[in-house]
């Protein structure tokens, strides 16, 4: 597995290409060492009223890597993991047999193909995929649009981790 832990910030000369990789590694590994150290149970601990828990926050991700670097990204048939017609929000629902460890393996395996499909790989290189549930038909983003895009989502979603980590045991900090 790649190593993700290096802090972009600490690089403030990089070029687009590196600064891009290295703020989204950044974030994973901030939600990553987010979940690291708890059971199972607490990874399922809410914060009412929301259904929000930190094993649902690390499946989403799982399902977020998933649906950007495999359909979009290269276009392979790639079925969700954690959701479906059942629970269009399944990601977000583990139930009582659902672990942490199979969810943070399942993520660093999608973190890891992603590095893997865009090593190399030029920022303006178009995604091969445009889904018919796009809203906007045609609608083709570069590589440099869904890096940008999974940062914002990683860094969204650290923030509820953060919030979800505090409650379980009182942890702060990335």
């Amino acid at each position: 597995m790649t190593e993700l832990a290096h802090d972009p910030e600490l690089d403030p000369t990089g070029d687009e290409t590196t600064l891009l990789h290295g703020f989204l590694d950044y974030h994973r590994t901030v939600l990553i060492r987010k979940a690291e150290g708890i059971t199972d149970e607490q990874a399922r601990r809410r914060i009412e009223p929301s259904d929000l828990t930190l094993l649902g926050l690390i499946r989403h991700m799982a399902e977020v890597e998933r649906s950007w670097f495999r359909r979009r990204f290269r276009a392979l048939d790639a079925p969700p993991l954690y959701y479906g017609d059942h629970d269009r929000d399944g990601d977000f629902h583990p139930n009582d047999a659902d672990t942490l460890d199979e969810a943070m393996a399942t993520l660093r395996a999608e973190i890891e193909f992603a590095h893997l499909t865009t090593a190399g790989v030029a920022l303006d290189t178009l995604a091969t995929a445009n889904p018919p549930t796009q809203r906007i038909p045609g609608w083709q983003p570069n590589l440099r649009w869904i890096l940008i895009h999974l940062i914002e989502e990683y860094a969204r979603h650290c923030g509820h981790a953060d919030l979800l980590r505090q409650r379980i045991d009182g942890a702060v900090g990335d």
